[in-house]
């Protein structure tokens, strides 16, 4: 195990000397410096978990020492020491990154523990930062799986926009795995380190929706129990997904539309406006250039949403991808259920293949899924897929041969 690594700065003889007696008993790889300077010196050819530094110094001062180290080492975590101690250099401090600021003298039991919370910050973020890079891989775009043209096409259009900051209305049948699209075009981004935020606005009815998207104030509504920090604000710097655009009301694509334009929201129940930065990534299954055409849905916010288009085709329309993602799909259902199968027999291939998969990626994950389970061999047999699948994808029976017209005399 890598020992923990902490650099102390102190300019102070006698100061630096009681610290590094105290900070030798919490068995950490200790460098101790007397200046500022010394520090950044120290700083960059070496990485260190913990910094504590004091904050008046000649030449090279702590908030000096401070943004140097952030810069240079985000993840360190640096406890700012001070025998001045005031409320605005407290402020400044802590504005710049510190973990904590403490004043002299310092017990050794406070020294102590803000030792072990700053570690165990440092702990925590270094495995948010792991589950972000597992988000990242998962959803990137060499683990779409796909080998239709069809699709071929639709993908370097993603890759494209990706880079940009361009608002993305993605359309498609339902389970074409318009998120999966979204959640690439986050992961490839220049904001991919920052929140990707998803909701469905067809699964709310509209005052919870908006009070989703933009927040409220303690009291607005009946259970509103404290202030609420909306989705715009959750996904700032980041991407917000709109699943299902379609089905928003009129009042709410007003809202929506507003805050679009002016990039600012206003929590329902409070007048002042909030500034935001969120990516917009839209999607639908239904046809919205109709649905402008009928008046439920509004112009404006259609082409401000349509800044960059991308159709996703149904699976029937791009057959080649159907068992590249069944055999996804049954590697992980085997490995969730601890079934033996393995492949699929030439049968049950043919007919997943012959499917017409009205509920597209998703009804077939959800087959494949069903079949494992059943499968009680290595190989999925035709009878291990539902019912509807072994129908549909039946080929068509042979229409039976007209007998062939005889006279009545010869019969």
């Amino acid at each position: 195990m890598i020992p923990t690594s902490l650099l102390l700065v102190e300019d102070d003889d006698s100061a630096r000397t009681v610290l590094s007696m105290e900070l030798k008993r919490l068995d950490l790889e200790i460098t101790v410096v007397g200046g500022g300077q010394e520090a950044l010196e120290s700083m960059r050819t070496q990485r260190f978990d913990l910094v504590i530094t004091d904050l008046l110094m000649a030449e090279v001062d702590g908030f000096q020492v401070l943004e140097a180290a952030k810069r240079q080492m985000p993840e360190s975590q640096i406890i700012v020491i001070t025998g001045h101690g005031s409320i605005d250099s407290a402020v400044r401090a802590m504005k710049a990154g510190a973990f904590d600021y403490l004043t002299k003298p310092i017990e050794p039991e406070v020294l102590s523990l803000t030792i072990n919370k700053a570690l165990e910050r440092k702990r925590l973020l270094g495995e948010v930062e792991q589950l972000r890079a597992q988000v990242r891989e998962k959803f990137s775009f060499e683990n779409i799986v796909y080998a239709s043209p069809a699709f071929h096409r639709a993908l370097e259009l993603v890759r494209k926009v990706a880079a940009t900051d361009a608002s993305v209305l993605i359309e498609g049948e339902s389970g074409t795995g318009k998120e999966l699209i979204a959640r690439a075009i986050h992961s490839s981004s220049p904001r991919k380190n920052r929140p990707f935020v998803a909701i469905n606005c067809g699964a709310l009815p509209e005052g919870l929706l908006e009070s989703e998207l933009f927040g409220h104030a303690r009291g607005s509504f009946t259970g509103a129990i404290a202030n609420k920090k909306g989705l715009f604000e959750e996904a700032q710097d980041g991407t917000l997904f709109l699943d299902e655009i379609g089905e928003m009301t009129p009042a709410l694509q007003v809202k929506l539309l507003r805050a679009l334009q002016q990039g600012e929201i206003r929590r329902v129940g409070e007048n002042r406006h909030i500034k935001v930065n969120a990516r917009i990534i839209a999607a639908t299954n239904k046809d919205l250039k109709d649905a402008v055409e009928k008046g439920s849905f509004r112009d404006d916010l259609y082409y401000r949403l349509k800044v960059f288009p991308i159709m996703i085709p149904p699976l029937r329309e791009r057959r080649e991808d159907i068992l590249p993602l069944a055999e996804v799909f049954l590697k992980r259902a085997r490995e969730k259920h601890k079934r033996p199968a393995k492949s699929f027999s030439p049968e049950a291939a043919q007919l997943l293949m012959n499917s017409l998969w009205p509920g597209n990626v998703r009804e077939l994950e959800h087959a494949v899924e069903r079949a494992v389970i059943l499968c009680s061999s290595s190989e999925i047999q035709a009878e291990d897929l539902p019912p509807e699948v072994r129908v549909c994808g039946a080929p068509p029976l042979k229409p039976s041969k007209s007998p062939k017209k005889r006279k009545l005399s010869k019969i």
